[in-house]
């Protein structure tokens, strides 16, 4: 069983790898996403308890969209592991994003260069943040940060998700094919969190208190997780040190691990106007340390991809 569950976890990461670099991403009235970002859309409303609406909405969505995609890869599995492999990597690649991150971030940092407008109009699927004063550096500044940061939400935490999911069943005893509806289902569950707190997770919006907390806690692993693979593909260890004396000016328990080693690694001046400054001694990054770093972050998720995959096999290879 050894070779074949090797085979289906290479195949599952495969597949999502495949399809998202084919497809980048389905449109948006086909994309399960969409369809769970219409059933957290009514919460996004005044109510007489918002804590306790947004506690309970965290706690069923999210698993109401886990249950329902575990179990069509489960059905899946009755034809197969081969079935419950392509199951559980079509799953994956639906909670992921990798391509059209790449794609705008690049497009947004080569665009700043040419036509600054364009470019702070295009951020906007990068960052929710005011572009409309933001200079040319900033802009780009903006666009690095939101490939480190969408690196760990978009990618490592569905990764993560999906791996540690099915890893450990499997590690105790649990069949292959529901081992892999397990890791799909879980992987359904991150993404389902983060889209909640994307979507609610704001401070004037105190229905989205509980979604935020449980998305902090959800991407505390991936997040340096992230980190970790970006100074890996930076060839730059030291970053991860460095990035550690500016992370506690980040409001988010998270997204300043993965920023700031990326602003460390190229050794440029990352910021929010107004909320946080990373490696405050550089300066804002030219177009050329742009794309530098939009590059990092695509050996950084090639690498994730491959770690995932091999996490998947331990147990069965351990266990051989």
């Amino acid at each position: 069983m050894t070779g074949q569950w090797v085979a289906a976890s290479t195949g599952v990461v495969g597949l999502a790898l495949a399809l998202d670099l084919v497809v980048a991403e389905p449109p948006t009235a086909l994309h399960p996403v969409a369809w769970f970002g219409r059933l957290v859309a009514p919460l996004d409303r005044d109510w007489a308890h918002p804590r306790l609406l947004g506690l309970l909405g965290a706690l069923v969505l999210p698993l109401g969209a886990a249950g329902t995609v575990g179990g069509v890869v489960a059905v899946a599995s009755r034809s197969g592991l081969l079935a419950s492999a392509a199951g559980a990597g079509t799953a994956l690649f639906l909670t992921t994003s990798f391509r059209r991150l790449l794609t705008t971030a690049g497009t947004v940092s080569a665009a700043t260069d040419t036509d600054l407008s364009r470019a702070r109009a295009d951020l906007r699927a990068l960052a929710g943040r005011d572009a409309s004063s933001l200079s040319a550096g900033q802009v780009r500044s903006a666009a690095v940060e939101s490939a480190a940061e969408n690196l760990a939400d978009g990618l490592v935490a569905p990764l993560c998700a999906l791996a540690v999911g099915g890893a450990i069943p499997l590690a105790i005893g649990t069949s292959p094919a529901l081992a892999l509806a397990t890791g799909a289902a879980l992987a359904v569950w991150v993404k389902a969190v983060n889209t909640m707190d994307s979507m609610l997770g704001y401070r004037s919006k105190p229905v989205g208190w509980a979604p935020a907390r449980l998305d902090d806690f959800v991407m505390w692993v991936p997040a340096r997780a992230s980190a970790l693979l970006l100074a890996t593909a930076a060839l730059a260890p030291t970053s991860l040190t460095r990035a550690s004396r500016w992370v506690p000016g980040v409001p988010s328990p998270n997204s300043g691990w993965p920023m700031g080693v990326l602003a460390a690694a190229l050794d440029v001046r990352l910021e929010k106007p107004g909320v946080y400054v990373l490696n405050p001694d550089g300066a804002l990054p030219s177009v050329a340390l742009a794309r530098r770093g939009v590059r990092t972050v695509a050996v950084a998720g090639l690498l994730a991809y491959v770690v995932a995959a091999a996490v998947l096999a331990l147990p069965e290879v351990m266990l051989s």
